[in-house]
């Protein structure tokens, strides 16, 4: 058997990192506390806390990552489905005037968004994307501005002295649509990216005004169908559909947060992420005491076209389309495209 060669130089380096992000001796580690939705919570990293709840958090999660890498203790409250009032009502209690850091993602649930995916997923016969982008837009415009100010005041109220971190969405989409069970059409896509520009112009405007940091990560050459994904496309579970996977809080999420959320850069090393999986047990226990407040968040997620449901027949029928016949469907959903692009108000 090889015995590792003791390697001087690296045990130094491996010591003064561990001595940098830990804590002086005899002082309590800083407290962190994640609040937010799903793109806080981890969904999309296939691998999650058995908390009692539906919330998906996942310790491959940047507010995981990040606790692991400076050595914070992390209340993670962050609930896949989560809306502003759900992180008003469940989660805010987490924080304590010793509260140091916050990072917070929220905004998306309120505009529907999972249902505008699903909208715009399905053959344009049987669906009308375009509606649903204009519906989801007056929400992002007319009513999220207030309620995203009035969440951040609350959150300065209960957390004077912390760092507050407020993290955006990315553009999931390239123009390509390269899953067969899905519709999405390049216009489609450009809007949907649109949307989430919206969205995010319109978070990081309240998060100003409220004085919190606010980043948005950017997936440019690592959107859904990628060569190198940070984001997953039509996946399974369904669930994890169209939210940044594991590489995608690790090199998005975790360098944009922490740098704005503590001060300095954060670096993934496979030390981190061993030490962010050791922590599940305990974090699970620990959000396992809030399994009452989190069962009242009602969930949103993508679903999967379903072309046997009698709406689709009906839908078919009336458009003509043969749904045993996969050129069918798509010279059908081609010309539904064309005819909404031309009267964007019409069915």
């Amino acid at each position: 058997m090889m015995i590792p060669r003791f390697r001087p130089a690296a045990a130094v380096l491996l010591l003064a990192a561990a001595l940098l992000s830990a804590p002086p001796a005899g002082a309590a580690a800083p407290s962190y506390v994640a609040l937010g939705d799903s793109y806080s919570s981890g969904t999309g990293t296939r691998a999650y806390l058995a908390d009692g709840s539906t919330c998906q958090r996942s310790v491959y999660a940047f507010p995981s990552l990040i606790a692991s890498a400076k050595g914070y203790v992390l209340n993670f409250r962050a609930c896949s489905g989560a809306t502003v009032a759900d992180v008003a009502a469940t989660q805010l209690d987490a924080l304590t005037p010793t509260t140091a850091y916050v990072s917070l993602s929220v905004g998306g649930n309120d505009a529907a968004f999972a249902a505008v995916m699903t909208e715009c997923a399905k053959p344009a016969w049987m669906s009308n994307c375009t509606t649903a982008i204009d519906q989801a837009q007056a929400v992002i415009t007319g009513r999220l501005p207030g309620s995203l100010s009035s969440l951040y005041r609350q959150v300065r109220a209960r957390a004077p002295q912390a760092r507050v971190a407020v993290a955006g969405y990315p553009r999931i989409f390239n123009g390509e649509d390269c899953n067969a069970a899905t519709w999405f059409s390049p216009e489609e896509e450009a809007r949907l990216n649109a949307t989430a520009d919206l969205l995010n112009r319109t978070t990081a405007a309240a998060a100003a005004a409220a004085g919190f940091t606010f980043g948005a990560p950017t997936f440019t050459g690592h959107a859904v169908c990628d060569a190198t994904e940070w984001v997953n496309g039509l996946s399974n579970p369904v669930s994890d559909s169209y939210h940044p996977n594991r590489a995608g809080h690790a090199s998005a999420y975790v360098p944009l947060l922490g740098a704005s959320l503590t001060g300095s850069a954060v670096g993934i090393t496979q030390d981190t992420l061993r030490s962010a999986e050791l922590t599940a047990p305990a974090l699970a226990q620990q959000q396992g005491a809030y399994a009452a407040q989190d069962a009242g968040i009602e969930q949103q997620r993508f679903v999967l076209p379903d072309l046997k449901s009698p709406a689709a027949r009906t839908a078919a029928a009336r458009a003509g389309v043969d749904l045993a016949d996969p050129a069918s469907i798509d010279r059908a959903d081609r010309a539904a495209e064309a005819r909404q692009l031309d009267h964007p108000q019409g069915h």
